[in-house]
């Protein structure tokens, strides 16, 4: 990757110059933004040469915008298929940091000599990103780790990135169709998240730690377990784990292997973590998989990683039984209810189509794979106006790259079958009720069951001596009461100095032997009155409604 130019002046210069090499490509195009209806055989899959010069000009720009790429990546409901698949392949490589630098870092966070803390330290990095870079270490105690070492200064440069990139954002929400249809700073806010996420080291062990547990009882694969003491939110201390990357073993080396059963466990731990814990690694595609020299499958690099909320996760098993079935009104339906609907969101058209997507993938059958479906819900609704929440499109995304890695090891598993037979134990496991869910509805219970019969007497008294009375609070009469009165006392009080005006005009007409500076004095009293009263109206109206306005800041709910 290439040094960046820091400074706000030359980083909104970089971004104008970006936005105006990409003024004229179909990164909108799929969206229907050009002003013309496209049906689904009809939208653009995206100029791959425009996408991947997209990609390398966010790749120029520094580590803030390779990471801002991934994530948009994720976002197959707002990019065509080209650029998302280009931004999917942005390499987060860098030039090492002297070893030197290193050291200071790891000494000034773990507060000690590097020669005290590990028994030894490799100088050469193993992988070098733009965020961090790895080194070979040995503890004290002979355990072989991977100590991964933030940047210096990273934080700072993505802090200025961002608000950069907040500044633009709103000015495109405000002044452009496209911002408002996209909601920029809603998608800044995601990827500050995922951003600051990434920047703190302490929480990528807490993933390593929890994915740890939750691999425990798959003997295929592993996690490597974080070093706590050595680990803050700069320094990472994990297992070292060897291995080759899934992708660096050709046909040939898998035939060595026995990889179903491998695939088989990783599939069914990714679905078990994502749809019964909530926790979603999103990119575990074949590049973040090793196979370990004693058979196993190792998963590296958690620090995109998101929680599903228990709602979310319901739906999501909802829509994967509406697709095993091939019903598309319930997938239709779970959709819209989970997604954000725009102002030009065509409800009957959404359905439409996809239905016709269910259709052809049921029609398909095993050749279809639950994360390309996925995807292409997500890509209708953001043609449809129809916006889904950030966690879908990540699920998806996630389903998609397991589906690359498992296919990889095993060409001839069937994902979608492998989803369809873990439906019947996910539905079981969500129909439990932990420990706590059962004392807090316990508790529920027990009040309600107290209260309800002082409660019942208090209504049957009330009605039986008829004073039973319900309040719906739908509109403030007494307040909608006084702004018509006061209306309309506006209003009068204006007709009648109009009023006077005019017959004052009409006066001036009038020959009298009074007169005031040669006009009759009739008519000279009646403008004076009209000016009086209208200096009066305006001052009224002013101090009204800054007293209005003053209470309602004071009481905003009232």
């Amino acid at each position: 990757m290439s040094s960046t130019t820091h400074g706000p002046v030359a980083r909104y210069t970089a971004l104008a110059r970006l936005l105006v090499r990409h003024r004229r490509a179909d990164l909108l195009t799929g969206l229907g933004f050009d002003g013309f209806p496209r049906d689904d055989e009809d939208v653009p899959e995206g100029d791959e040469e425009l996408a991947e010069r997209f990609a390398a000009d966010l790749e120029e720009l520094g580590p803030t915008f390779v990471k801002l790429g991934q994530l948009l990546s994720t976002r197959f409901d707002l990019l065509p298929p080209a650029y998302t698949t280009a931004l999917s392949r942005l390499q987060d490589d860098a030039e090492p940091v002297e070893f030197e630098v290193v050291r200071e870092v790891v000494e000034a966070e773990l507060g000690g000599d590097v020669s005290d803390l590990f028994g030894s330290f490799d100088p050469e990095p193993v992988g070098a990103a733009s965020l961090g870079q790895v080194h070979l270490a040995t503890l004290r105690n002979g355990r072989e780790v991977a100590v991964k070492v933030q940047r210096p200064g990273i934080r700072d440069q993505a802090r200025e990135d961002m608000e950069t990139l907040a500044r633009l954002a709103g000015l495109a929400d405000r002044h452009t169709d496209v911002g408002r249809h996209f909601g920029f700073e809603r998608l800044l806010a995601q990827f500050r998240r995922s951003l600051s996420g990434e920047l703190d080291y302490r929480r990528e062990a807490r993933n390593l730690q929890r994915f740890h547990e939750l691999t425990a009882d798959y003997d295929l694969l592993m996690v490597p377990a974080p070093v706590p003491e050595l680990s803050t939110s700069r320094v990472l201390t994990m297992d070292r784990v060897d291995g080759r990357k899934v992708t660096d073993v050709g046909p040939l080396g898998l035939l060595d292997l026995d990889t179903r059963p491998m695939v088989e466990q990783l599939f069914t731990c990714y679905l078990d973590a994502m749809l019964r814990h909530g926790f979603l690694h999103a990119d575990p595609h074949p590049g973040n998989v090793l196979i370990t020299d004693d058979g196993r499958l190792a998963l590296l690099d958690l620090g995109m990683v998101s929680s599903i909320a228990p709602r979310l996760r319901d739906q999501v098993i909802k829509l994967l039984v509406a697709l095993g079935d091939g019903d598309g009104e319930e997938a239709a339906a779970v959709l819209a209810g989970l997604g954000h609907p725009l102002p030009d969101f065509d409800a009957a058209s959404f359905r439409s189509d996809v239905g016709h997507l269910v259709s052809e993938a049921t029609s398909a059958g095993p050749d279809v794979q639950a994360g390309a479906t996925l995807v292409q819900l997500s890509q209708i609704s953001g043609r449809h106006g129809l916006r889904p929440p950030a966690e879908m499109s990540m699920v998806g995304k996630a389903l998609l790259n397991l589906d690359h890695t498992t296919l990889h090891l095993d060409p001839d598993f069937d994902p979608a079958a492998a989803v369809r037979d873990s439906l019947g134990t996910l539905l079981r496991s969500g129909l439990t009720i932990s420990p706590a869910g059962v004392m807090s509805a316990a508790l529920e219970a027990k009040e309600f069951t107290a209260n309800l019969p002082r409660r019942g007497n208090r209504i049957l008294d009330a009605l039986a001596e008829g004073e039973l009375s319900i309040r719906v609070h739908a509109i403030d009469e007494e307040r909608l009461h006084t702004v018509l009165h006061r209306v309309a006392n506006r209003l009068t009080m204006g007709i009648v100095i109009a009023a006077t005006v005019l017959g004052a005009a009409m006066m001036m007409r009038v020959r009298t032997d009074h007169q005031v500076l040669g006009y009759p004095t009739v008519a000279m009293v009646f403008f004076v009155f009209a000016v009086l009263g209208g200096v009066a109206l305006s001052v009224w109206v002013l101090l009204t409604d800054r007293r209005v306005a003053r209470e309602r800041r004071q009481d905003p709910g009232g």
